[in-house]
């Protein structure tokens, strides 16, 4: 993946604590129960990604702030990148590499993570939306769309670790 300093122009912490003042009232234990909960459930292979409004501070088809609408009514967009995540889910905009979201619009998108969603919206105070995308579309996502997103859970690779010698 890119590096997401290279989209939003800005150090990723700083990109981080929008997320955690935005889409948490700044409760950063708030926000780590919200990791919690995601790590999981979430294989470490995988690599979850905030997008949207939290990232930006303002809604990208109007322009409108966070919240315009009052508190809680903005959502929190994650994204499970690789780790075979699409097979959880039932619906997609490109049938086996990228998922529509779990979402109040597609609330049977997967069955698999529905209880993750409700946990995560309690948690959350407001909307979560959960999609997975192949390791490809995000990559292509990166070089030809230039979204910009959070990582907020890296991929863990055991391999890589294997392969790494001893500190």
């Amino acid at each position: 993946m890119a590096d997401p300093t290279d989209i939003t122009g800005e150090p990723a912490h700083v990109t981080l604590e929008r997320i955690i003042q935005l889409g948490f009232g700044g409760d950063r234990e708030r926000y780590d129960q919200f990791i919690d909960a995601l790590r999981a459930v979430i294989p470490p292979d995988v690599c979850v990604i905030v997008r949207g409004s939290a990232v930006t501070g303002q809604r990208w088809a109007d322009g409108a702030p966070f919240d315009a609408d009052g508190p809680g009514t903005s959502d929190l967009d994650l994204t499970l990148v690789g780790g075979g995540m699409v097979k959880f889910f039932e619906s997609f905009y490109i049938p086996g590499l990228h998922s529509v979201p779990l979402s109040e619009d597609h609330p049977d998108a997967s069955p698999t993570f529905a209880p993750l969603r409700r946990a995560l919206c309690k948690i959350a105070g407001r909307p979560v939306n959960i999609q997975a995308t192949a390791d490809l579309v995000q990559y292509a996502r990166d070089v030809t769309m230039n979204q910009p997103y959070c990582v907020v859970i890296d991929r863990h690779d055991e391999k890589a670790d294997a392969a790494a010698p001893p500190e």
